[in-house]
């Protein structure tokens, strides 16, 4: 299998193992919910899997647990999304969960900004 099909087949498995925080968050974002903007979950960009990705809008968020505080691993991925184009939003899970309405209004925000 080449590294396409690794990638589709690990975002395979990550959408049927989602968090509660991301299960919550695409419930908002799915069937073009917000504003019409179209979400893809779990998908992959060159060498990366992203949690949700509005390809129109070249917009990428992530959903972090506390494992994420402060890697090199995510920074790195970071800088090479935004370096082919991509705007990245990253939440915690609590603020997903505690706040939901608040996370999908920034993300919104965000959306609008760029018309």
């Amino acid at each position: 299998m080449g590294k396409a099909g690794m990638a589709t087949s690990r975002a395979r498995r990550l959408r049927k193992n989602p968090t509660n925080a991301e299960l919550r968050l695409w419930s908002r974002l799915r069937n073009k919910q917000l504003a019409g903007y179209g979400f893809r979950r779990q998908a992959p960009i060159g060498p990366y899997i992203v949690d949700f990705v509005c390809f129109s809008e070249k917009l990428v968020i992530e959903v972090d647990g506390g494992q994420h505080a402060g890697t090199d691993k995510d920074q790195r991925r970071t800088d090479w999304l935004k370096s082919h184009g991509f705007r990245v939003l990253r939440f915690w899970n609590h603020d997903v969960l505690g706040n939901t309405n608040g996370v999908v209004d920034t993300i919104l925000g965000i959306l609008r900004s760029t018309q």
